[in-house]
């Protein structure tokens, strides 16, 4: 498929999308999708929101072996996705990473911890935490034990916010994978989408090496890779 992207002067961006192959997705093509221990599986609400794809997408994920992390991200087109095919999908993730507006879509209003709160008891019972992210204002984890942090973002002149979230997802789910604690994770992420909105166009996410740089000459201390940076 394709998007076109288009920026406004204030960095928000509106998509016109079309579906391509995305869109039609069989589980004979799924079936070739292999995972290892040590993968990590991310599905975005986009596929789901496809007649076409839903159903074989949400089956192979079901089929996922328990010990795979399932990483979730219901995206703007979250009212397309239908219902039933949505709760079995938040059934199996084990870390769901939403904006403030889908969370409200899947949990109802209310304050950002009710909400977290809400996604975890009643729609995700199997995660490990939940991630609601809010643009310049960082994002809130909760995690499954209950215990929760809002986690602030990071000061920079934005000129495209797109593709922000895709890479707070991205740099979330890296640091996970390599055993940073959550909620140090979520401020390496929000360092990432931070530098990202700073670069124009939709592959503008930052390496490893430019977050850690970054992270260092911020002024306060920050913990990643488990270790201690501090400008």
């Amino acid at each position: 498929g394709n998007c076109v992207a288009m920026i406004s002067g204030d960095a928000e961006r509106t998509f016109v999308s079309w579906p391509g192959a995305e869109s039609m997705l069989n589980l004979d093509m799924m079936a070739s999708v292999r995972v290892a221990p040590g993968d990590w599986v991310f599905a975005s609400g986009y596929t789901l929101s496809y007649p076409g794809s839903r159903d074989a997408l949400a089956d192979w994920i079901e089929a996922l072996p328990a010990e795979i992390p399932f990483v979730f991200d219901p995206t703007p087109v979250i009212s397309d996705i239908p219902r039933a095919i949505l709760d079995r999908v938040l059934a199996r993730t084990s870390w769901l990473s939403c904006n403030t507006a889908e969370a409200v879509q899947i949990a109802g209003a209310g304050d950002v911890e009710a909400i977290a709160a809400g996604l975890l008891s009643n729609h995700c019972p199997s995660a490990d935490g939940v991630i609601i992210r809010a643009g310049a204002k960082g994002c809130f984890v909760r995690l499954a034990d209950g215990s929760r942090q809002a986690v602030p973002s990071f000061k920079v002149a934005a000129v495209d916010t797109n593709g922000a979230g895709d890479t707070h997802i991205g740099a979330f789910v890296s640091a996970l994978s390599r055993g940073v604690p959550p909620f140090e994770a979520a401020s390496y992420a929000n360092a990432a989408a931070a530098l990202s909105v700073t670069r124009h166009g939709g592959s503008s996410a930052p390496t490893d090496q430019e977050i850690q740089t970054f992270l260092s000459h911020d002024d306060r201390m920050t913990t990643v890779h488990g270790r201690e940076q501090e400008a």
